[in-house]
């Protein structure tokens, strides 16, 4: 069980999974929030925002109109109100609790006083940015049983606005256009076929009068593409799939017909439809103006093992990459893959950041991103050249990358084809979907960063569970490397402290660290960079905090008592400026990690807005304990406990080995056989995120997963009542 715990310990920093809403708090919130009706016009008075203005985002200091502030999502402000001289006057202005304690991830959007924002479970809210007054709510009422198909957690990163309308991707696949003024429903679309285990945590981009979006799912069992609706009808403009489908079915009469077969067909192998073959688009969609173009990050491949996956052949095009597409129609203009034949779950969804940066003398209009494998990339956004690429965490899969042809010079059994391999970073990434931030004036992009390892096994036993996870991967114990050696327990604890977190201060033309904090923790929230020479970042441990951007010295904090992992936003409403960020520790890191010094339920989570002098003060803390371990007396039999571990290993533990969802050797059903089943097979839960598993297990094999949780919960009460 020890070993279980400490390899899960491992995976859950890689999977990262969130399945069901916490009955006692999430789902009792959901009923209060009535769903708005549907109405067929807007008001443009609220979220007045069009194409000109978009354009000129940069230079509207008072409002944060996109999700990273301006088309570039350089994340930067030139507000300088609040700076590093006066920061310690720095002070709550207001806060509003919500009504979960599940992960949020969203940057608020901020137009004209008015705040619109997303929060867990897809829902919206309007507030006022200067008092947070409440001014509607609006939730999507999705489908409960979706958030089984949502790798890490039922979050939303944010909004976005146009013409008097606030758009939503929704955990259940649909795309929403709300009434700005009132939050009334306006249109509603279906976006994916939801019989399908997809998912839509992404915000939503406006471009040219189009809401662009994309999807999430590639290890249950998905094909990905990019998407363009009418932001006025919600009609489908065009789309773009991300990896060839079957070819006995044909053209798919998209914008990506001609790519598929004349780049991407060729580079995939052997059978990858029956998974899909991943590359959802599910969080990096920038529109550079200037080449009038999207810029489209592309996720991991469907099962993540090549081997399976490819029959261990070809590049796999478009998995982990960039594409540039035309806005208009979604044709095909270039694309940059920074990992052929991915392996790993290494995506490049990672935010995309542009700018102009001077190099060798000479600007160049470049992108900039730090995906998953751990280099950092700039790259020439007019025709995906590679520019540099250097790492800014530590990675032991590759040499370089060659700059000549841009692909990765990997190290030998980088694969894993020759037995298990211990590769950093591992499959949660050097950085994850937390948003950086680029200041053009110190010349710095301020990284979330992480060293987390993993080993990679080839899964000899690989069974396809669709609509689950599917790696083709078996993680397993470290294996000597130069990195670890020493007998096993030995090894162990040295990967576990080889896991840090870093907000590192990263400079894009000398692709070298201008400065590094390291933390204890992997986790990290986003960041945000402003005039006043400040970078904000939130923490899981519940400090919000400001650091000097030139040098990295921390100059303010405040406790929030929820995990931070969202971005901060900052904005200025009649000539005061305000910092704003949502607090709510999720994710996968809140479902999956086992937290052993955590013995509190998370508190719900908050929305916080800061100015100078602001005296609000959040309500205290009142920390309320999780369950006693309380197993049955029953006996189970030798062979019901160990097909109930390797059930519980396959389908329960991504989802509930970490403090946010109930964790099974707590929950009092263990002790009863119906409810038991009721929950696992007849899916008495699945309106509160709880899916029915009947699909992939009968009920004495439910039972058998019973009998294993009782062992679990037996051991645990033993440890708590003889700690050491």
């Amino acid at each position: 069980m020890g070993r279980i715990r400490t390899i899960f310990f491992i995976l859950s920093a890689a999977s990262l999974a969130a399945c069901g809403r916490s009955p006692d708090q999430s789902a009792a919130a959901s009923t209060e929030t009535p769903v708005a009706e549907t109405v067929k016009t807007s008001s443009p008075t609220f979220a007045a925002v069009d194409a000109a203005r978009l354009s000129k985002a940069a230079d509207d200091l008072d409002n944060w109109l996109s999700y990273g502030r301006t088309y570039a999502e350089q994340r930067y402000s030139p507000l300088d109100q609040i700076n590093d001289e006066n920061i310690d006057e720095l002070g709550l202005a207001w806060a509003v609790e919500l009504d979960t304690n599940r992960g949020q991830e969203a940057t608020p959007i901020i137009v004209d006083g008015v705040m619109y924002v997303s929060t867990a479970w897809s829902k919206v809210m309007a507030l006022d940015a200067a008092t947070g007054e409440v001014l509607w709510k609006f939730d999507p009422e999705n489908i409960g049983a979706k958030a089984a198909h949502a790798c890490c957690d039922v979050v939303n990163r944010g909004v976005a606005v146009w013409n008097g309308k606030v758009y939503v991707g929704t955990i259940d696949g649909r795309l929403i256009a709300l009434d700005a003024a009132t939050g009334s429903k306006v249109w509603e679309a279906v976006t994916v076929d939801q019989e399908k285990p997809y998912t839509i945590t992404m915000a939503p981009r406006a471009v040219k009068g189009k809401i662009i979006i994309g999807n999430s799912g590639a290890e249950m069992g998905v094909r990905g593409y990019v998407s363009a609706y009418d932001a006025e009808t919600g009609d489908l403009v065009w789309r773009f799939y991300t990896v060839p489908g079957n070819p006995a079915d044909g053209p798919d009469g998209a914008a990506s017909d001609k790519a598929l077969a004349d780049l991407a067909l060729p580079t995939w192998h052997g059978e990858w439809w029956t998974l899909g073959g991943g590359g959802t688009v599910w969080d990096s969609v920038v529109y550079d103006e200037e080449f009038d173009q999207l810029l489209v990050g592309v996720g991991n491949g469907a099962p993540w093992n090549h081997e399976y996956r490819s029959d261990g052949k070809g590049d796999n095009l478009f998995l982990s990459s960039i594409l540039a597409l035309d806005p208009d129609t979604g044709a095909y203009k270039w694309h940059y893959q920074a990992n052929p034949g991915e392996t790993w779950d290494y995506t490049n969804t990672q935010q995309i950041t542009l700018a102009d940066l001077e190099i060798d003398g000479e600007t160049r209009k470049v992108l900039m991103q730090a995906p998953k494998n751990g280099f950092f990339y700039v790259i020439d956004r007019q025709n995906g050249k590679l520019i540099s690429a250097e790492a800014y965490v530590y990675q032991n899969w590759a040499a370089r990358i060659d700059l000549d042809t841009g692909r990765p010079i990997e190290k030998p059994n980088a694969r894993y084809i020759d037995g298990p391999q211990m590769v950093l970073p591992g499959g949660i990434g050097g950085h994850a979907w937390h948003p950086m931030s680029y200041n053009p004036g110190t010349g710095l992009v301020y990284i979330p960063a992480m060293t987390v390892p993993l080993v990679y096994e080839r899964n000899d036993g690989y069974e396809i569970h669709y609509g689950r996870w599917n790696t083709g991967v078996t993680f397993t114990d470290p294996p000597e490397t130069p990195e670890l050696t020493g007998d096993l327990a030995a090894r162990r604890a040295q990967m576990r402290a080889m896991q840090k977190g870093y907000l590192i201060a990263w400079d894009p033309v000398a692709q070298a660290p201008r400065w590094t904090v390291e933390r204890d923790w992997p986790w990290n929230g986003g960041t945000l960079a402003t005039g006043g020479n400040l970078v904000f970042q939130g923490l899981p441990n519940g400090e919000f905090e400001a650091r000097a951007a030139d040098d990295g010295k921390l100059l303010w904090s405040f406790q929030s008592h929820r995990g931070i992992i969202a971005g901060p936003a900052t904005y200025r409403v009649d000539g005061e400026q305000y910092v704003a960020v949502l607090g709510g520790y999720g994710g996968g890191p809140g479902m999956a990690t086992p937290d052993a010094n955590n013995k509190y339920i998370p508190p719900n989570g908050v929305i916080m807005a800061f100015k100078l002098n602001g005296e609000e003060t959040l309500p205290i803390y009142e920390p309320v304990s999780r369950p006693a371990p309380a197993p049955s007396s029953e006996t189970f039999t030798d062979a019901q406990v160990a097909t109930g571990q390797e059930k519980y290993i396959t389908f329960c533990m991504i989802c509930h080995n970490g403090p946010t969802n109930p964790e099974l050797d707590r929950t009092p059903y263990m002790r009863d056989a119906e409810a038991w089943r009721a929950i696992i097979i007849d899916g008495a839960l699945e309106d509160n995120g709880m899916a029915s598993f009947r699909d992939y297990m009968n009920a004495h094999e439910a039972e058998a997963i019973r009998a294993y949780v009782n062992t679990l919960a037996r051991a645990l009460a033993e440890k708590e009542s003889n700690p050491e």
